[in-house]
């Protein structure tokens, strides 16, 4: 393929990359004064980055050698990114104003590189490319998560995720060097036919090492420390951020190294995951239990979602992808609901307010907000008739039929475990006498806008979206096949 053919793949990535400089040399020169146009600027980039996805890029194939691959899997993935993206942008600027932390203008530019980098990551044909691209996220993540220079926690959390980021690359760049050495080559196609022929002691520990530096990116336990802390104390709608596109692209991005890297060698990189899926579906459901704070509890429900997520590539076929994609687009709308109902905890004065406690009674105060708090809450736990169901199934499902009929059953039951706390948040919300202090009104149409909209695609009307969702994610998966 030639070079301008590569180039016409790569069409998503070249916009946000051209616009967040465009955007950076306005920011320089016109202030933060610029701020709220710019982010708006960086929210019709990614529409039109997901745009272009319906031409070479969502489904040209491999270029530049097998570096990157523009296939339906990623467009699929970059199409969840750049939608969860657009939000964190779009809310951020009351959040910061009611705050007053001050919306500088340098938070859209690096949701934008962030987003080129997610977007490299779920393209990645190649260790390299995969490496190049998940740096450049975190990079900016890590900017992120310390954007509030002035408060303490703000800048504890970019610390802390600054530090065991560094130690998860190490360790993924670690593994990368082992499968380099013993296969001789870093594309995954490469690897693939050397797995082939049988895997030796180097390329087992290259590919637990690989596995590991991923699952810190996704937070999946025994690699999940760093959430809870990073959670809290980044800004909520970096928060939120952190919470979906990261999550889906790192998502993705395992799922494209196990299945075209290391598919021939399931059996080996099955028992990782496995263990990963219990470990973050248990200790994601039993963690969050204790918890006091609404953005800690929903750090412990991104990790036991992550584990769930994770038994669809446990079973190791198309449908069991199909299904962790399916999850990965149900979660992100449950998820940035939630986060966006945080937004809307908030004193008086515009302080936001993050305890569980001060849930009680929002019900009388506040009934909307109170019904859209207990949709996501009954979603993320699964009940049926919500649509937060509808994947968990899925996910068993594709357990079931590929003959793991008792990993499912301990799933089925770690959800219930979960439900405890999700039922917990309902239970304050509705039941108990109202907090001392209520929360101010609403004072914003976007961030009501948008809860309505995600209330509304994870309430049972998501149903009437099973057969496009469906389709759309089998597709995603047979690319990797």
């Amino acid at each position: 393929m030639s070079m301008t053919a590569s180039l016409a793949l790569t069409v998503p990535e070249l916009i946000l990359s051209v616009g967040a400089l465009l955007l950076l040399l306005v920011a320089a020169f016109g202030g933060d004064g610029f701020a709220r146009a710019i982010g708006w600027g960086a929210v019709a980039l990614f529409a039109a980055a997901g745009f272009a996805l319906t031409g070479p890029a969502g489904n040209g194939g491999p270029g530049f050698d097998g570096l990157y691959i523009a296939d339906s899997f990623a467009a699929f993935a970059k199409l969840l990114i750049y939608i969860a993206a657009a939000v964190s942008v779009a809310v951020a600027p009351g959040f910061f104003a009611r705050t007053g932390g001050g919306y500088r203008a340098e938070y859209p530019v690096l949701i934008l590189l962030s987003g080129v980098g997610m977007g490299m990551m779920v393209s990645a044909g190649d260790l390299l490319t995969l490496y190049v691209g998940l740096e450049l996220q975190s990079l900016s993540a890590y900017v992120l998560a310390s954007f509030l220079r002035r408060d303490t926690r703000s800048a504890e959390a970019g610390l802390k995720y600054f530090v065991l980021g560094a130690l998860a690359s190490g360790i993924l760049l670690y593994g990368i060097s082992l499968l380099y050495g013993f296969t001789g080559t870093t594309l995954f196609a490469g690897i693939s036919d050397s797995l082939a022929k049988g895997m030796g002691t180097g390329q087992m520990f290259g590919m637990v090492f690989v596995f590991a530096g991923l699952a810190f990116k996704i937070s999946a336990v025994p690699f999940h420390m760093w959430t809870p802390d990073v959670y809290e104390g980044a800004p909520t709608p970096v928060t939120a951020f952190f919470a979906s596109a990261p999550k889906v692209a790192g998502m993705a991005l395992l799922l494209r190294v196990a299945i075209e890297a290391m598919g021939s060698g399931t059996d080996a990189w099955r028992q990782i995951v496995v263990f990963a899926a219990l470990a973050s579906t248990i200790l994601g459901a039993v963690a969050a239990i204790g918890q006091t704070s609404m953005k800690r509890l929903l750090a412990y429900s991104s990790i036991n979602n992550v584990g769930f997520a994770l038994f669809g590539l446990a079973a190791g076929s198309a449908e069991g992808v199909a299904a962790t994609m399916t999850y990965m687009a149900v979660y992100i709308a449950m998820t940035l609901g939630s986060f966006i109902c945080v937004l809307q905890m908030r004193d008086r004065d515009g302080q936001p307010v993050e305890t569980i406690a001060s849930l009680s009674g929002l019900s009388r105060s506040r009934p909307g907000l109170a019904a859209a708090f207990a949709i996501f809450m009954f979603s993320l736990a699964g009940i049926p008739p919500l649509f937060g169901f509808w994947p968990k199934f899925l996910v068993f499902d594709a357990l079931v039929r590929a003959g793991f009929w008792p990993l499912a059953m301990v799933g089925i039951a770690t959800s219930v475990i979960g439900a405890f706390y999700y039922l917990k948040i309902v239970k304050t919300i509705y039941f108990d006498d109202p907090a001392p202090t209520p929360f101010a009104p609403a004072a914003s149409k976007l961030e009501g806008g948008l809860i309505t909209l995600a209330a509304l695609a994870v309430s049972p009307l998501g149903y009437l979206a099973i057969p496009l969702l469906d389709a759309t994610s089998m597709a995603a998966a047979r690319a990797l096949f």
